[in-house]
């Protein structure tokens, strides 16, 4: 259950987040329930949407996005994220469930896609400390400086989206994948 209530619906969120709400609604079929519970505070949910709808038009395609999801939720132990990209990865992204497994694993079955993960991966664990060889090799796969840059960001935003449900205890409210070492104490 979660530490804090979770608007039930969109109309019992603060009315200045009705409209982004709807907006997620209306792309997603659905207000999951991490949405609602982020709009608890307008000025988050502004701002992880803005961000997320900003990568959204970057370099990255939509595969390798929630490829980086995958491999971040796995190593933060967050199930709610977990559950939700195993979902959009599946249903939106179109991986199967050997990607979506190497991507757990911190890899990818595609080549380019792999250096990506892979980078992400080290991004996370080293905090950003990456070495001269790990830099070149995201390069050398072919990610251009934008890319490079967008990589990092959605580690940032998933570490968010990680922290954010840990902290709050979001229901699931996707078919649930526990990680394979759970962070829950």
């Amino acid at each position: 259950m979660s530490r804090i209530p979770t608007p039930a619906t969109i109309a019992d969120a603060p009315a200045a987040t009705h409209a982004q709400l709807e907006a997620v609604k209306k792309q997603l079929g659905t207000v999951p329930n991490m949405f609602r519970l982020i709009a608890t505070s307008p000025a988050a949910l502004e701002g992880y949407l803005s961000l997320s709808g900003a990568l959204a038009k970057g370099k990255l395609p939509p595969q390798t996005r929630e490829r980086i999801a995958l491999a971040v939720a796995e190593i933060n132990g967050c199930s709610y994220c977990l559950s939700a990209h195993t979902y959009l990865g599946r249903n939106l992204a179109k991986l199967d469930d050997a990607e979506i497994t190497a991507n757990r694993n911190g890899a990818s079955n595609d080549t380019k896609a792999d250096a990506a993960v892979r980078f992400a991966v080290q991004v996370l664990k080293a905090r950003g400390h990456v070495s001269d060889a790990e830099f070149a090799a995201v390069g050398a796969a072919g990610y251009d400086h934008d890319q490079i840059i967008e990589i990092v960001q959605h580690v940032a935003l998933n570490v968010w989206t990680n922290f954010f449900n840990e902290t709050f205890k979001t229901d699931v409210d996707f078919p649930v994948i526990t990680p394979a070492q759970s962070r829950a104490a």
